[in-house]
């Protein structure tokens, strides 16, 4: 389990799924719930234009990460992640092999983060023998696995837990993180796409490629 405490309200999904606010803790390590993330500083907004090559911003510098689902256009369909990118926390600081321990969850992204709106990707971890069943197992590393944070239902940001299930708070579409984050329960037909990772020869967690499938919803 993580450090912090889900949040139960749910957001509301008229067309602007995104994660729910939560309570957070003080001190603890930023988790899927609290995810406090960093604010778009000006050298990073241009990263991102850069990278997104022609999609017009809609929110402010200061917008968190935590609202950004309409800050690009959804039609962006370029890569979210690819091979060596390193996996940051929202302050924008890699990750390491020792930042979680087992049982614990955290909300990372891709370096320099592109197409924001996809990002967002939940990281867990478990004792290996824990994973089973879908699991990709050659897309985790030191009991590390990663899937994609936007439910494949209708796009709301997966931020609240059943015991290790992910749950998302819009229409409470249920995922297992042990078994490739497999549905079980809810609206949603697709499980969220895994995220093959690895160690960096620094320490660090990088992608070795971008999610094995559709990220959000739609896809087959």
């Amino acid at each position: 389990m993580g450090h912090d405490t889900p949040n139960s309200e749910a957001d509301d999904c008229n067309g602007r799924c995104t994660d729910c606010p939560s309570d957070g803790d003080e001190g603890g390590r930023p988790s899927i719930f609290t995810d406090t993330r960093a604010t778009l500083a000006r050298r990073d907004y241009a990263k991102l234009f850069a990278t997104v090559g022609g999609l017009t911003a809609v929110g402010s510098l200061a917008a968190p990460l935590a609202g950004l689902t309409r800050v690009f256009d959804r039609s962006y369909t370029g890569p979210v992640y690819s091979d060596g990118i390193n996996l940051v926390d929202g302050d924008g600081n890699r990750v390491g092999e020792s930042t979680l321990s087992e049982g614990e969850k955290l909300t990372v992204f891709p370096e320099p983060r592109p197409g924001i709106e996809r990002a967002p990707t939940l990281l867990v971890r478990h004792s290996e023998d824990a994973y089973g069943g879908e699991t990709k197992m050659e897309f985790t590393v030191s009991g590390y696995a990663a899937y994609s944070k936007v439910c494949t239902h209708a796009g709301c940001m997966v931020s609240n837990e059943e015991g290790e299930t992910l749950v998302c708070p819009c229409h409470f579409g249920k995922f297992d993180p042990m078994d490739g984050a497999s549905v079980v329960g809810g609206p949603p037909e697709r499980p969220l796409p895994q995220l093959p990772i690895t160690l960096s020869s620094d320490g660090n967690l990088i992608a070795t490629g971008d999610f094995e499938g559709p990220v959000g919803p739609g896809g087959d």
